[in-house]
């Protein structure tokens, strides 16, 4: 079951340091009703390596300005307007925590998470 946003951002919060905490971005991942070639999406299946996951967010949770990480992936068969993901990135300058935002985002995408598009 997904946690609600207000409880990753309320988690993450807790830790990180008060000092360093002057950004916190949230990005949820839905299920589009067409794929980027324009392919109609009806359903996807969705899964992820743990392993994999884990590592990925210890290493730029170790990256200079990044106060704490959380991350909740979806898994078994979505509809469109399902989520996929919510990443919450918190960090101490924007300068800090976009460019790692948006990396984290692809590398999960990329080396993270298993989908395959059913339409």
């Amino acid at each position: 079951m997904r946690p609600s946003v207000d409880k990753l951002i309320e988690d993450v919060k807790r830790a990180s340091r008060p000092e360093n905490l002057g950004m916190i971005l949230v990005h949820n991942g839905i299920v589009r009703g067409s794929s980027r070639s324009g392919k109609t999406v009806e359903e996807m299946e969705l899964d992820y390596d743990e392993e994999k996951l884990k590592k990925i967010v210890s290493e730029f949770e170790s990256r200079d300005g990044i106060e704490a990480i959380r991350v909740w992936i979806n898994r078994g068969r979505l509809k469109v307007g399902d989520d996929i993901m919510v990443v919450v990135v918190a960090g101490r300058f924007r300068t800090d925590v976009l460019p790692a935002f948006e990396e984290l985002i692809s590398r999960i995408k990329k080396e993270v998470v298993v989908e395959k598009e059913i339409g």
